[in-house]
């Protein structure tokens, strides 16, 4: 049985702000590892928020990694960390909303672009058309970005590439088209477990002051976190048995 901890950056992201949340991002992610986690994701499009776009446009997206991230791959090579990055890319003339796994040598192991992006928020980005388990320390870990778990065929097409575990960073919250027991349903469908890494704040239109990081088994919530300031939130996950070893979350507020 082999015990670790992960962490999620419940984050509170501002719109276009992008050297404020990098830095925040950066002092997260070393909280995080000092805590012990292993495993450290970001919420969907951290870098940015959603609505970056009315605020600082798109020209500023760079092929990846850009210098900065290449800045995170050396401080997580020193911190020996695994880091689930949710950050935009550009590829010739189109734009993605990616994640990247980045290993504990600083190497990228793969990344992940968001299949499902059918959003006024998100008329920038092109879809992804790939669904393909990315292995860490030895794990085959299913990636998805928030809707991408709006539809069943994204997670049964990682179950059946072999993925043991799902990661989903989201921005997410509650409302009008908010989640309506999609998490739940995808767990269940795969027995797969899922660890949801949303956040807080606000922007134009859109509210995540009420929405979850989540952790999620068998079609039933196990852990859950809203609040209205950052945080990083911890909790022990048996590697082995792909299952949950703590009762609540660790939590660490941080400065906003």
């Amino acid at each position: 049985m082999r015990l670790g901890k992960i962490a999620l950056l419940h984050l509170e992201t501002v719109p276009g702000a992008i050297e404020r949340n990098r830095y925040v991002i950066v002092e997260a992610i070393k909280h995080a590892a000092a805590t012990g986690a292993e495993w450290i994701v970001t919420p969907e499009l951290a870098v940015c928020g959603l609505q970056f776009p009315h605020v600082v446009g798109s020209d500023w997206i760079q092929p990846q990694p850009d210098p900065w991230m290449q800045q995170v791959c050396k401080l997580v090579k020193t911190l020996k960390r695994t880091v689930f990055l949710a950050c935009p890319e550009r590829e010739g003339g189109r734009f993605y909303n990616s994640v990247f796994v980045i290993g504990p040598t600083g190497e990228i192991l793969g990344k992940h672009r968001k299949i499902n992006v059918v959003s006024d928020s998100l008329s920038w980005s092109s879809p992804g058309d790939m669904a393909t388990p990315i292995e860490c320390d030895g794990i085959k870990v299913g990636l998805l970005i928030c809707s991408d778990v709006y539809t069943s065929n994204i997670t049964r097409a990682l179950k059946f590439e072999g993925a043991q575990i799902l990661v989903s960073p989201a921005s997410w919250g509650p409302g009008i088209h908010g989640p309506n027991g999609e998490w739940e349903q995808r767990t269940h469908e795969t027995g797969l477990p899922l660890i949801v890494c949303n956040r807080t704040g606000a922007e134009k239109s859109l509210d995540f002051w009420n929405a979850p990081s989540l952790v999620v088994q068998d079609g039933k919530r196990l852990l859950a976190h809203t609040s209205k300031r950052s945080a990083v939130l911890t909790f022990n996950w048996d590697f082995d048995r792909m299952v949950l070893r703590s009762s609540r979350y660790f939590i660490d507020y941080m400065r906003n």
